[in-house]
């Protein structure tokens, strides 16, 4: 069953800005996660995949993180949210990769998804080529 815009742009301001939804879910009081971890892939994530899940190899490669805040991420609107600035990705070594897929999530190694897809385009790393994405260039839609 869908469900509507307003309580997908709860959902996603829940998990990504750390904003309350109203008389339903509150951030953890204790000790909430302060950023969300991005994964870069070589392959397609599925439904069964964690962060970890064909995760780029290239060497210098480290996970880039956005803080779960409202200066982390734009208001969800219309079912969807975006990065609220750049996003940069750590400057490739020796060794590289071509990435294919991106998936955010929560915890190190083989953390959590939320979101996944493919990216529009593969991006070829390799030695001294730093993945970029300007802001409002990750959007992640709750369907």
């Amino acid at each position: 069953m869908p469900k509507s815009t307003a309580a997908s742009n709860n959902i996603l301001n829940l998990m990504y800005r750390a904003v309350a939804w109203a008389n339903v879910a509150d951030n953890a009081a204790s000790s909430p996660i302060t950023v969300v971890q991005l994964a870069f892939a070589t392959a397609s994530y599925t439904i069964s995949s964690t962060l970890a899940t064909a995760e780029a190899t290239y060497t210098n490669y480290v996970r880039p993180t956005v803080p779960r805040t409202t200066g982390g991420w734009d208001a969800a609107s219309g079912g969807a949210i975006a990065n609220t600035n750049p996003v940069e990705g750590t400057q490739c070594g020796v060794t590289g990769n071509t990435l294919t897929s991106a998936a955010t999530g929560k915890g190190a190694g083989a953390g959590e998804v939320w979101h996944y897809g493919d990216l529009n385009a593969p991006i070829a790393v390799s030695n001294q080529i730093q993945p970029r994405f300007p802001a409002g260039a990750i959007t992640i839609t709750e369907a």
